[in-house]
């Protein structure tokens, strides 16, 4: 990895229904491991959830994924929000549907809230798309003076199903 910043592991979350966004995801998670300022370290098993918010829509894939990176958190979204445009994200409405999403959700044990960027994610405890995915690749990290596996004990996971078992889904041939 390049860069004279030691590294800091964040957490990701993707997801998306529109299109192909298990292929979406993938494409994503490859494009941010090809950087020189990142490595994934982990992603977790593919899920399928209820859409949350705007309901009246397809269901999600979600996943989320550990990386390794020297991008400080803001470069670290805006790498992020790149590949969402590159791949034609168009943000219509709050929680609607989405080619992909991905969305920062933890950088190290930072707590910041800037106009950019909140950390940790503002609402990602309340969400069971996010915490049984990020329970697969980081169930003891700390968020909110809980460990994401205490989290996933009071988050509602109804309808929430494991759509592929490998954490190598992503990867591709």
């Amino acid at each position: 990895m390049s860069s004279d910043r030691e590294p800091t592991v964040a957490s990701l979350g993707l997801g998306g229904n529109i299109g192909d966004p298990r292929a979406a995801m993938a494409h994503a998670l490859q494009e941010i491991d090809q950087q020189d300022t990142c490595r994934i370290l982990g992603v977790s098993r593919l899920y399928v959830t209820p859409p949350w918010g705007k309901t009246d829509q397809a269901e999600f894939f979600n996943c989320c994924a550990l990386v390794e990176t020297t991008l400080e958190a803001e470069p670290l979204l805006q790498l992020c929000l790149s590949i969402e445009r590159q791949m034609k994200r168009v943000r219509l409405e709050r929680w609607g549907p989405r080619t992909i999403d991905i969305d920062v959700l933890t950088y190290g044990d930072r707590v910041q809230k800037t106009d950019v960027l909140e950390l940790p994610h503002p609402r990602m405890t309340e969400r069971g798309f996010v915490i049984m995915p990020l329970a697969d690749v980081a169930p003891d990290l700390k968020v909110n003076g809980r460990c994401v596996a205490d989290w996933l004990q009071r988050v509602d996971v109804a309808g929430i199903r494991i759509a592929d078992e490998s954490r190598e889904w992503w990867r591709g041939d």
